[in-house]
Parts: C-alpha cells; sequence; structure tokens
C-alpha cells in the first residue's frame, strides 16, 4: 500500500472519530471498533471535559439545573473549536463559547455571563505564575507623599450584577441601579481575595494602575476632586488616604516607590 495514501485513510478515521466523540447522535461512529470500546470512550472524553469545567465553574455549576449544565457543556463539547491544546486554557475557551454562542441558558439566567467572567478571573489570578513585586517598594512608606505602588495580581471589574454574591440561594432577578465595582486579587499568602469598591475608591485604583508618571497619592487623589468637581479636595484627599491605607492592609497596595 502507498505509505500517502495509508497515514491519509488514517487520518481520515480519526476525523471520524472524534466528530463521532463530539457528537454522536448525528454522527456514525467509524467502523470496525466495537462497540463496547467506543462508548467506553464517548463517556471517558465528555466526563473529563464536564469534571474539569465543573470545577473551574463551581458557582455556576451550582446554579444550573443538571440538564441546563450539561446540556451546555454538551454543547460546547460539540460545537467549539479549541484555540489552544492546554487544558488549563479551557476555562477560558469556555467563557469564549459563551460570550459568543449565547446559549439558552444565558437567556434563563441574565447574570451569567458576568458570573462565569468573575469565576474565570479568580481562577485565572490563582494561575497566574508572576510573583508580587517587593524590589524597590517601602511597604511602610508614606502614601500621600509617596507614590503608592499597585499588587499587579489584580483585576479591576465593573459589572451590571453582583456576580460575587450570586449562588443557589442569591440569584439576582433584576439589575442594580448602578455597577457593582470589584478589585479581584491575589495576596503574599496565594489566596484570591475580592474587595466591593465605591466609584470614588473603583477610579483611585484605576489611577494607580495607570500612574505611569510617578504621582503622588495626593496628587493622584487632588486630581479625581477635581474630575468631580469636588467642593472639598482635602476632604477628598483625607478620604481617599484612608482607603489607600485599608487597601495597603489588605495587599491591593504594597507601599511606595
Amino acid at each position: 500500500m502507498n505509505p500517502s495514501l495509508a497515514r491519509d485513510s488514517f487520518k481520515d478515521i480519526q476525523y471520524r472519530f472524534t466528530r463521532h466523540i463530539r457528537d454522536p447522535d448525528n454522527v456514525p461512529a467509524p467502523e470496525d471498533i466495537e462497540e463496547r470500546r467506543m462508548a467506553i470512550y464517548r463517556d471517558l472524553l465528555y466526563r473529563n471535559v464536564e469534571s474539569f469545567l465543573a470545577n473551574s465553574f463551581p458557582v455556576m455549576r451550582k446554579v444550573l439545573k443538571d440538564d441546563e449544565w450539561h446540556s451546555l457543556v454538551r454543547k460546547y463539547f460539540k460545537n467549539h473549536r479549541a484555540r489552544t491544546p492546554l487544558f488549563p486554557r479551557m476555562p477560558q475557551e469556555f467563557l469564549q463559547y459563551l460570550q459568543d454562542a449565547r446559549q439558552t441558558a444565558v437567556s434563563i439566567y441574565p447574570f451569567l455571563l458576568e458570573l462565569a467572567h468573575y469565576e474565570w478571573v479568580e481562577l485565572a489570578l490563582s494561575l497566574d505564575t508572576r510573583e508580587i513585586r517587593q524590589d524597590g517598594i517601602n511597604p511602610d512608606g508614606e502614601l500621600l507623599s509617596g507614590v503608592p505602588v499597585l499588587n499587579e495580581l489584580s483585576w479591576s471589574l465593573a459589572y451590571e450584577y453582583p456576580a460575587h454574591r450570586i449562588g443557589p440561594d442569591f440569584l439576582p432577578e433584576a439589575k442594580p441601579a448602578q455597577p457593582v465595582c470589584l478589585l479581584v486579587y491575589r495576596d503574599r499568602q496565594d489566596k484570591v481575595r475580592f474587595i466591593e469598591l465605591n466609584p470614588l475608591a473603583a477610579r483611585l485604583v484605576d489611577c494607580l494602575r495607570e500612574n505611569k508618571g510617578g504621582k503622588t497619592g495626593r496628587e493622584i487623589l487632588t486630581e479625581i476632586a477635581a474630575e468631580i468637581a469636588h467642593p472639598d479636595p482635602e476632604a477628598v484627599i483625607s478620604g481617599g488616604g484612608s482607603v489607600l491605607e485599608d487597601m495597603r492592609e489588605k495587599q491591593v497596595v504594597l507601599g511606595i516607590e
């Protein structure tokens, strides 16, 4: 037999095998493969994917009914074409699928996309290989007169729903009047934590993240006071200084440089 024909034939068998694994109800199994063995593969591959996703999105798994969850995962398993073969990237692939596909579960639970994103952020921070910066930082420095350093292992999030509170006992039916601002971060003990922020604190975090020019805490807060046209800038600076101290205690702000 021509070796190239043999290779093409084997590749064709592989494609038929994987198409059947993805969609056993509509794609027949390759010929000459015992049904008992095919059943093992069908069950094993789906359960591996399903269990990994359930562990990656534990709150979503609890929120969805069994049939809703398995329908969602089955459709992902059948239709999604991953852009990476790396297993730890699967949660991001699943999130992308939810954002692109707009499945029935998303229309039933309008908060589901934000919940999925929030859970993915927690997972991404836990897997981030970076270490919290320490070099060149004075952890005890004065935050208003110095340049505050934000923990780089942090994500600023704004959601329409309180994603951090959603669970089987709390399924919001309506959006709050104001967006929910969160900061999710990893501390020095590698624990992923979150803080719910008011709009002023959220703006302060954004300014700290964007502070490439070496502005002091006082300068940043003075600019924020001007942005909101506050009649008493010193009150903003004083309140902001307390927020910075609280963030230092929580390891969101690492000190000054």
